[in-house]
């Protein structure tokens, strides 16, 4: 009987890896938490939180803490172990999505005697777009959860408004990213990234299915105007209504993680990801170039972040029955024509 052989070398930089980005999205989410505040300050004309801390920049710990530190309540009527099972199915999904994503070139350096090459992407999969709809689409069921255990009417109304948002859009974000597969031929993050190489970003070449794709995000999200799942004003705090404490916390949490890699992931599809034009031609140290790289790749995901914060507070929420509307009557058709006219110039060309 043999024994399975194991690089714990790798194990060891996979393991580290994984702690880097989870550690860095939980803090960047946290701080988006505080620059929502910021923006919606400066455009309603406010000053934002600036108590806590210079700047108010200690005013992510102080609301952690009092979350953390507020009365757990589970209501006595609600499924106790899917109460407790939703948020963390919401945080947990929010998370894996960045297995795939690729965050910069490789590093280089010497360990034990011996030179390491290290990717700067937890898993190089070469399906692994399908990895990212197949996640998110399960993301869903934490809201169903939550909803349906709470026993709340609100909260069942509310859970039912998500799922069913949450799957026409995906339909609508599926084609649009067709066009962009009949594009590269791949599904392998990484492949796209790299055919993305001096300033070919997909973008120019997909305007449409971008628009598409980025609208679809703000659903998935459930991000204002697309937020009717939190819909306060008619559903009274929506399907998290039951929920107190860090299990609350977790389904915030998870909005603005889901924000995060959203913007992340369109920066990677449509825009070069860590690709930085004329940084090849430069000649640079590999590991600087890559270092260059995961800081391009956040800036343009910050850029995308803004954006998710400016439209929330600049449109009002949408009813039900325009968001339905736009998701089946107009988005989908507009990803059918957009696949259409692109599986047509890739003929043309190829005649």
């Amino acid at each position: 009987m043999t024994l399975l052989a194991i690089d714990w070398t790798l194990l060891i930089e996979k393991l580290v890896l994984i702690a880097v980005i989870i550690t860095a999205s939980l803090v960047i989410a946290m701080y988006a938490t505080y620059g929502e505040r910021k923006v919606a300050a400066i455009l309603q004309d406010r000053v934002g939180p600036n108590r806590a801390g210079p700047f108010g920049l200690l005013q992510p710990l102080a609301d952690g803490m009092k979350l953390f530190f507020k009365e757990e309540i589970i209501p006595n009527t609600s499924n106790k172990l899917l109460f407790v099972l939703g948020p963390c199915l919401a945080m947990l999904t929010a998370m894996m999505t960045s297995a795939v994503i690729p965050w910069g070139n490789e590093i280089h350096f010497t360990l034990f005697g011996a030179d390491r090459h290290i990717p700067l992407q937890i898993a190089d999969i070469n399906i692994g777009v399908l990895f990212i709809f197949g996640v998110v689409s399960t993301g869903v069921y934490g809201i169903m959860i939550g909803g349906w255990a709470s026993n709340n009417k609100f909260s069942l109304m509310a859970a039912m408004r998500g799922a069913s948002q949450v799957i026409s859009y995906e339909l609508a974000m599926g084609l649009s990213f067709i066009a962009l597969l009949m594009l590269t031929g791949s599904l392998s993050m990484k492949t796209i990234v790299e055919q993305q190489v001096h300033g070919h970003w997909n973008i120019i070449y997909q305007p449409l299915g971008f628009l598409i794709f980025l609208i679809c995000a703000f659903a998935e999200c459930n991000r204002a105007p697309f937020d009717l799942p939190e819909a306060e004003n008619e559903l009274n705090f929506g399907y998290h209504q039951e929920y107190s404490s860090m299990k609350l916390g977790f389904y915030l949490f998870a909005e603005y993680i889901n924000m995060f890699i959203s913007s992340v992931i369109m920066a990677t599809l449509y825009f070069g990801g860590y690709d930085v034009p004329f940084l090849n031609e430069a000649n640079l140290p590999v590991n600087i170039a890559a270092l260059i790289g995961v800081v391009a790749l956040l800036v343009k995901a910050f850029i995308f972040i803004f954006i998710f914060m400016w439209v929330r507070w600049t449109l009002p929420r949408f009813r039900y029955d325009q968001l339905m509307n736009l998701g089946w009557k107009s988005l989908i058709p507009l990803a059918l024509v957009n696949m259409f006219i692109t599986g047509a110039v890739i003929l043309w060309r190829q005649g």
